[in-house]
């Protein structure tokens, strides 16, 4: 973990001009925070969608569109905020123009896959490339739903590789503590075991079960009367369906194991139900409810 550190004044700026490709709710997030913070000049967006765009300069999240040559040609950071399975394309067509100087970084919630693909098409350039992943979010996506506090007291995880310079490293740090994170360094496969378990399975749990209500015959009653339990637990199904496919497919070895673990606890709650065994249930549900207690988070 990283110690907290004095903000930059308005004449400090950091990266005078960040490129981030994708300027969604975390993108847009970005940009306004750069801006809000002082850290960048000029912030520069592309993205798929003409309205989005629009919408991310009338926000204020970018002060240019730009294409990814341009931003390749002019951006100091560039900034990835695109699902797992374009980061290749992307790369592809930003690495001929990319400045020696230049940092990437991406946003993604899988890493070890992403490493790769940025090995294969970056190179020797590999070392400018910086893994990152920012804990924060929502079940909303788009520029339309940026926020410009979206990363004070979060969490900002860096992957770091072999061949990053440690001061590209320390930059990019300091960065998102100005952006009021908290910043820790962890390896790509210990990144990803991890977020399997505590963010990649719960969505899929929260699809899960908005479908299982949804496909049901009585299902129009059952969203008539579903409460403040339903709408918490299936919040993040409202999540983007492209990202989170990506996600799955991408981190899809550490996902099916948490998947088995958690389907052996379902079947043994399974059991227990049928065998009317409400004392071991109860004991498994306090362990539960005690751990969820303890937690800081």
């Amino acid at each position: 973990m990283s110690a907290t550190i004095q903000p930059l004044s308005p004449t400090q700026r950091m990266y005078p001009t960040v490129g981030i490709v994708g300027v969604g709710l975390i993108g847009g997030s970005l940009g306004l925070a750069l801006q809000h913070h002082h850290l960048a000049t000029q912030v520069l967006g592309s993205g798929r969608s003409a309205a989005n765009m629009a919408e991310a300069i009338k926000i204020g999240a970018i002060t240019q569109i730009a294409t990814l040559s341009e931003i390749a040609e002019q951006a100091q950071l560039i900034v990835l905020c695109v699902p797992v399975a374009q980061t290749k394309a992307v790369l592809e067509q930003i690495q001929p123009q990319l400045r020696p100087e230049t940092i990437i970084i991406d946003v993604g919630s899988t890493k070890s896959d992403v490493i790769a693909i940025a090995k294969e098409v970056l190179g020797e350039q590999i070392g400018q490339f910086i893994p990152c992943h920012p804990i924060a979010g929502g079940a909303q996506h788009g520029a339309t739903a940026a926020r410009v506090d979206l990363f004070e007291q979060r969490q900002f995880i860096i992957c770091p590789l072999l061949e990053n310079a440690p001061q590209a490293i320390q930059t990019v740090e300091k960065m998102w503590q100005q952006l009021g994170s908290t910043v820790f360094q962890m390896s790509a496969l210990v990144h990803d075991h991890i977020f399997a378990a505590v963010s990649h399975l719960p969505h899929l749990l929260s699809y899960a079960l908005m479908l299982q209500v949804a496909n049901s015959e009585d299902a129009q009653a059952k969203f008539a009367h579903a409460g403040a339990g339903f709408r918490d637990f299936t919040r993040i199904a409202g999540s983007s369906p492209e990202m989170w496919r990506d996600i799955t497919f991408a981190n899809s070895e550490a996902i099916l194991e948490q998947l088995d673990d958690y389907i052996l606890i379902l079947q043994h709650f399974k059991k227990l139900i049928q065998d009317g065994n409400s004392n071991q249930l109860e004991k498994l549900l306090n362990i539960a409810s005690q751990s969820r207690n303890n937690w800081k988070g």
